[in-house]
């Protein structure tokens, strides 16, 4: 059977000059569709940036020891929806490197250079702490703190350190404890500063050398920008040397030991821990009564000998306990310090 073709009839009509009129019923959809489609479009593009810039730091906060380490502590938004996210360590030589989620979990990492890829198992926030030995330098006496930060931080100045040299003028300068803290905005920080030892202590400015006539001051620095650099050296170097008037004497040294020892057993009982936190884990239980058989602190390293742990192992458990407020941790010696807390309603 042959198929039969069938002539197509157009339904448009020519009129007598030859114009071709065409049906116009969909070019109405059509127009209605495209604004939409540009629409979805745009909020796609302004979408995206926001995706890729979701992570942001929330603190950042920065802890020198006189060995030339540095503790690195900060809080990072996250997006919640993405399974991992890689964090940019300011240098290589990183030790004790420790990750908690928002809700208190350790999070797995994995450190490749400069890099650590952090699991976040959907927290929005993540707080990381690792020690690092990149960012400060030693020529002769004089140290040098070299940084390059994105964000605002504070940073606490080892004890018994002065500042020789500053790059930049701090937006807040204050003294905790014979420490000094700086609040600092992002870019390159660099600080030079000299630890104070008995074996080398800091020679204070002799009285006679500060000008007693305020109209010399003011001919000798009419520049702003000399006057704001000799305001902030002197606020740090004076407001440091204020708090080293007087070395140590071997009487004072010997009430500190006795005040030590005097202190040794004002902590808690464990078993009042372990009932202020019912759901500690086994392993960290038994930390806790080995700390107190040794009199309520201990060194890290020690309690990295008794249950032979590796150090990221036993730093990771430590921490844990800090979070629950069980214990605090101090540097002694320039070791890591474990001591039982006194009050755990304190902590509450």
């Amino acid at each position: 059977m042959n198929p039969q073709i069938e002539p197509l009839h157009r339904n448009e009509s020519l009129v007598d000059d030859g114009m071709l009129f065409v049906r116009t019923e969909g070019i109405l959809n059509t127009m209605i569709k495209i604004p939409i489609l540009l629409a979805g479009l745009v909020v796609v593009a302004i979408g995206m940036p926001f995706q890729a810039s979701f992570s942001s730091t929330r603190t950042l906060d920065l802890t020198m020891y006189s060995d030339g380490s540095t503790h690195i502590s900060t809080q990072i938004d996250v997006d919640p929806l993405s399974p991992d996210y890689t964090l940019d360590l300011f240098g290589p030589s990183v030790d004790n490197f420790v990750t908690v989620g928002e809700n208190g979990f350790l999070l797995t990492s994995n450190i490749n250079g400069t890099k650590a890829l952090i699991e976040t198992f959907g927290s929005s926030s993540i707080t990381v702490d690792y020690d690092i030995h990149d960012l400060i330098s030693k020529d002769g006496r004089v140290w040098t703190f070299s940084f390059n930060s994105t964000s605002d931080f504070t940073l606490l100045m080892p004890p018994n350190s002065i500042i020789v040299g500053m790059g930049t003028i701090p937006k807040n300068m204050e003294i905790m404890e014979e420490q000094t803290k700086l609040d600092l905005t992002s870019g390159i920080t660099e600080i030079n500063y000299i630890l104070e030892t008995p074996q080398n202590p800091i020679e204070k400015p002799p009285i006679d050398s500060i000008p007693a006539d305020p109209n010399n001051v003011a001919e000798d620095f009419t520049l702003p920008i000399v006057v704001g650099g000799l305001i902030v050296a002197g606020v740090a170097g004076a407001s440091v040397i204020i708090k080293r008037n007087k070395t140590k004497t071997s009487s004072t040294i010997q009430e500190e030991i006795s005040s030590e020892k005097s202190n040794e057993k004002e902590f808690l009982d464990p078993q009042k821990i372990f009932d202020f936190v019912p759901d500690m884990r086994a392993d960290d239980k038994k930390i806790v009564e080995f700390i107190s058989a040794s009199g309520g602190q201990v060194f890290e390293s020690e309690l990295r000998k008794k249950f032979v742990q590796p150090r990221t192992t036993m730093w990771r458990a430590v921490k844990r306990l800090e979070r629950l407020g069980v214990i605090e941790i101090t540097k002694k010696d320039l070791q890591n310090l474990v001591i039982l807390k006194k009050n755990l309603e304190e902590e509450e």
